[in-house]
Formats: C-alpha cells, structure tokens, sequence
C-alpha cells in the first residue's frame, strides 16, 4: 500500500461519502440525481450526439491514414496475446455481460413498448426493434471505449508515458498535468471505474438471484444477494492474485466458450430461418441508416426526440461512463498491435458478435412472445430464462446461463480492480496484489450496502453524471494524441 498515490485516497473518500449519502437518504439522492441526468440529457443531447460521432469518424479516418501503420510500442513489439485471448479479453470486459442481462430483453421490450417510430407490437416495431439494439450496442458504442484505449496504449508503449490518464493530455499542457489538473482527471477515471463496478456487481446479484428465483423458487431477498456478491468477491480476487495473463485470460476464455454454447444451442433451438433472416435484414437496416440516426434529435417532434434522449443519448453517456475502466484495461492488453489492426479489432468484431447476439436471443424472444410466452412480463435479469423455459433442456441452459453471468462479472469485477490499482500507484503496469485486493473489497462492500437501501439506481445516475465532464477530456485527449501524432510524422521526416 505504500505506492499508492493522493488519487486513491481523494478518490476513495469520494466514492464512500456518494455511496454513504446514497445509502442514508437514498430517496432524495435519486431525486437529485435524476434531475441532474434528465436536465443533461435534454441540454447536452446533441452534444453526445456530435462527440460520439466524431469519435467514430476519427477512428476510420485512422484506420485508412498513414498513421494506422503505427505500432503501440517500439517497433520491435509484438502482441502480448493472440487474437482469440485478446477478443475474448476486450470483449468480457466491455461488453459482455451487457448481451447476457439484455440479449433478450431489450429488442422484445423495442418490440412490444418502445420502439422508436412504429406502433408497438407491429411489424415495423419488430423491424426497428433488432436496429436500434444494434446501433446502441455496435460501432458507436466500441468507438468511445476505442479512443481512450489507444490514446494511453500509444503513449503508454510508444513513449515509455505511465498509464494514467491525465499523461495523455501532457502534448497540449505539458507539465501542468504533473499538478492538480492532472490528478483531477485521474480521479474522473478512477471514480468511473469503481462507481461502474459497483453498481454492475449489485445489478448482477439481482439477475443471478433473479435466475435462481425463476429456476427454484427461490426469493428475491437482500441475504441471498449478498451471498451472491460475497462467492464472486472471493473468487475474482482469487483470479486477481494470479495476474493478468492467467487469471483474466483463462477467464475470458471461459466466458466465450460458455457464450458461444448458448449461442448456437439457441440459433439451433429457436426460429433458426427466422433469425437468420432478421439479422440480415437489421444489418443492412443498421447499415444505411447509420448516418441518419447517428446525428438524430427531431427537435420539431416531441415524442421521437424524447425517445433519443431517454435511449440513445442514455447509452452514449452510460459508454462514456464505462469508457475509463474498459478503455485503460484494452489498452493494458494491446501492447504491440498497429493502431489499424487495434481498431480494426476493437470496432468490428466485438460489434459483430453483439449483432450475432441480439439476432439469436432477441429474436428468439420476440418469437416466444408471438407464440404466447411472456417473455416482455418478466422483469429483465428473468427474461433470457423465461426464454429458455420454451426449450428442451431449460435447467441445463439456465444453469450454464448463470456460469457464465458469474464468470462474466468475476472477470468484469477482476480487470476493474486491475485498472483501479494501475490508476492509482502512478499509473504501474504491475499493481500489487494488496492494492488490488483494497479496490476489490471497496467494490462489492458499495454494492452490498447499496443493494440494502436501495441506492444502487442513484449511484447509477451520479455515475452517468460523472460522463458530461469526462467526455470533455476524451474530446482534449483526441487533440492531444493527433498533435503527438503529427510531431512524431515531422521528426521521422527529418531522419
């Protein structure tokens, strides 16, 4: 402990008075907090609109640029992992237990109660349903956790920077980041990160209890969640302590085998031409209008601009949230790629999995629901076991679908407290073991009180709060990485 930095006491005062007052009036705090959300969202809409775009814009126009030839690290460095242990990796960590709680529920629920046009329940509700969950889901999403993850990876390898954030910016303010700027932005981040894990830790107990009530009977009760919260404490600090290379990555591992079993059980059981048929169909609905419905707010049109704000806009912010913790753990394992092979990777195949995920369990879902099940009755941590209640071999599937929720959040819960011990011991890309033990304690202790008093959905919105003042940074990291970019063009020129 003797490593850490002012960044993890600042930060962790921080999060414990947030959760403390979540937990003592955690009506009020919800209050608060939602109006300040509502009234970001709705000001600052088009704002997320715009930066998000130009995110993705930036990242394809590195991709086909000179500069896409650019290795994160010396030019000697290969990559750490191989292409499947890396996918994997990126993948548990940024998205994938997301599919898992949502692959079910969220295209029935853009079918039967909010689709973005159409009258619900209609066939062009159900054609808008699998677009709209690939567009929050896909490239736009993965562009946001892209921009963090190759900034700090370029200067972390490329330029021997430490991995902290705020070292990202020193190209446009130099050593002013040494100071109380810089630890301000570290402190953004390392808030993000724990505040995001803490309320996924106790949202996931929900839907891992929410499993075993729909399976056995079992009640929804706070002991059983706790129990719940305590096994995946033990267990990912357990893979903590073996490091990076073992514990995260056999994890992650596991995590795709598990999922891709799922998959393609349900592409086998469930409406197979049907899903297929859709998928294409919504790939190429995705695909045209991407454009359009990036930059989307129909000011003249109350109820559609409504439904960007409390969707799309949502999803933005709640990316931007989550882009701390998941872009500085990519960045951690990317070591050695080019910046075009990075993004390449980073936007397109995590994306296309998502999409291949929707279409199977969304589908399959709407499918149910035609056919009389009531999948959109459930709440959503029961949905994906509603679904396979309609399936030969319910128990075996339900039980493989909670495996793989728990290795989800244990490998989640396991590459937060890594960024958490890198953030705050000086940007170390090695963190001891007790540093990382302290974060992961902090984590679900936060979560367990909160699932208590019912604090977590407020400590939700501070955290989306949170994203307004970090996407500023991520808007200065870009103008600090294009000019890091462009010197290092001029000095090769001069050789």
């Amino acid at each position: 402990m003797k490593k850490v930095t002012s960044v993890f006491w600042i930060t962790l005062a921080l999060t414990l008075a947030i959760s403390i007052a979540g937990s003592i009036v955690p009506e009020s705090f919800e209050r608060i907090s939602a109006n300040l959300m509502s009234y970001i969202s709705i000001h600052f809409g088009w704002y997320y609109l715009l930066i998000v775009t130009l995110f993705v814009v930036f990242c394809l126009y590195l991709i086909i640029s000179p500069y896409g030839k650019i290795r994160l690290g010396k030019q000697s460095d290969r990559p750490e992992f191989t292409y499947p242990s890396w996918f994997a990796m990126l993948f548990s960590a940024g998205m994938g237990i997301g599919l898992v709680f949502y692959g079910v529920a969220s295209p029935v629920s853009h079918y039967l109660n909010t689709p973005p046009l159409a009258e619900p329940g209609t066939i062009e509700a159900l054609e808008d349903s699998l677009r709209v969950t690939f567009f929050h889901y896909g490239i736009h999403a993965w562009a946001i956790y892209a921009i963090i993850a190759l900034i700090l990876a370029y200067f972390t390898f490329r330029h021997g920077k430490r991995g902290l954030v705020s070292v990202t910016l020193e190209p446009l303010f130099g050593d002013r980041m040494d100071g109380a700027w810089g630890k301000t932005v570290d402190i953004l981040a390392v808030f993000a990160t724990i505040v995001g894990v803490a309320t996924t830790l106790g949202f996931g107990a929900a839907q891992i209890n929410g499993g075993f009530t729909y399976l056995l009977g079992i009640g929804n009760s706070f002991f059983v969640q706790v129990m719940i919260i305590l096994v995946v404490t033990v267990l990912f600090m357990m893979s903590a302590y073996t490091g990076l290379s073992k514990g995260i990555k056999y994890l992650s591992n596991v995590n795709m085998i598990l999922a891709t079993i799922l998959f393609v059980v349900t592409l086998i059981l469930g409406p197979t031409q049907y899903i297929l048929d859709s998928l294409t169909d919504s790939l190429g609905a995705y695909i045209q209008s991407l454009p359009t419905e990036s930059l989307r707010l129909s000011p003249n049109n109350a109820e559609e601009n409504q439904w960007v704000i409390d969707w799309t806009v949502f999803f933005w912010a709640w990316w931007i949230a989550w882009a701390p913790f998941v872009g500085i753990f990519i960045a951690r394992i990317s070591r050695g790629r080019t910046i075009r092979e990075f993004l390449s990777g980073v936007l397109i195949v995590p994306s296309v999995v998502g999409f291949l995920w929707f279409s199977a369990f969304g589908v399959s879902g709407i499918d149910a629901q035609q056919n009389g099940i009531d999948i959109a009755g459930l709440p959503d941590e029961q949905a994906l076991f509603g679904l396979f209640d309609s399936f030969p071999f319910s128990v075996v599937l339900s039980i493989i679908a909670m495996i793989l929720i728990g290795t989800f959040f244990i490998t989640s819960a396991d590459s937060a407290t890594f960024v958490l011990g890198m953030q705050t011991t000086n940007g170390s890309l090695s963190p001891s073991t007790s540093v990382k033990f302290v974060w992961g304690f902090f984590q679900s202790a936060i979560a367990a009180v909160l699932l208590f008093t019912g604090g977590l959905t407020a400590l939700q919105n501070a955290l989306i709060v949170a994203a307004l003042p970090f996407s500023f940074i991520m808007v200065i990291m870009i103008f600090s990485f294009h000019k890091a970019l462009r010197n290092e063009k001029l000095k090769d020129e001069k050789k």
